[in-house]
């Protein structure tokens, strides 16, 4: 984790020289729209377009495998330090600042691809490296489509065994809601204002299966009874 100190120490050490300049912005977003590599599916705002620009970079560069891995380790590093979102974002860093936040991204994440060392440079010259948690989220969107992967999100009052998720998965890939050739792909969040039972969403789907959702609606059946 960045801790304060350890970014003190980053900043102390970072060679007193501006990030040496790169193709512009125009590398990434702008060019994205020029390449004949399209991403399967469109995802929006400035992060959208910075991560559909790095897909058709990975992808014209036959880097998609590891760039969707150093993508992947970025977002656990960025989930594991909350301070380190707020550093990114914040807007007076110096050259020689974002030079050491770069550097020590790649070697906390493992980064050795180019396609993502550049594109991590770019983002610093351009002064976009506080969207880079949104650039991950939208980039692991990208690749879920690439993949043909259907998102099920199970949402649950307390954390699902494996054997119960296995069987949920089981049941929801045999249903209309999963397309021919499409793989699930399963995650568990636990909320205990659901109370019991289970909120369920597979794409853009959402079946409300839980408790708090039942009482809501026998509250209001009351309310206009009376």
């Amino acid at each position: 984790m960045l801790s304060r100190q350890a970014f003190r120490s980053i900043r102390a050490a970072a060679p007193k020289r501006a990030i040496a300049p790169r193709a512009p912005v125009r590398s990434y977003a702008a060019a994205a729209a020029a390449q004949d590599v399209k991403p399967p599916i469109a995802v929006f705002g400035l992060d959208g377009t910075y991560a559909s620009a790095l897909y058709t970079a990975a992808v014209k560069s036959s880097a998609i495998d590891p760039t969707a891995r150093a993508l992947t380790n970025l977002g656990q590093v960025l989930a594991k330090d909350a301070k380190l979102t707020s550093i990114l974002s914040t807007p007076t860093l110096s050259d020689a600042d974002k030079s050491a936040i770069v550097g020590e991204l790649q070697k906390q994440a493992g980064v050795s691809n180019e396609t993502v060392k550049n594109f991590l440079e770019t983002l610093a010259e351009n002064n976009r490296l506080g969207i880079l948690p949104g650039i991950v989220d939208k980039f692991s969107q990208i690749m879920s489509a690439a993949r043909g992967e259907v998102e099920l999100k199970i949402t649950s009052a307390q954390q699902l065994d494996s054997k119960t998720l296995s069987r949920l998965e089981t049941a929801v890939s045999k249903s209309q809601y999963v397309g021919a050739g499409k793989k699930l792909k399963v995650t568990n969040e636990v909320n205990p204002d659901v109370l019991g039972g289970l909120v369920v969403e597979i794409g853009d789907r959402t079946i409300d299966l839980s408790v708090s959702s039942k009482i809501a609606k026998l509250n209001k059946l009351l309310t206009d009874t009376l």
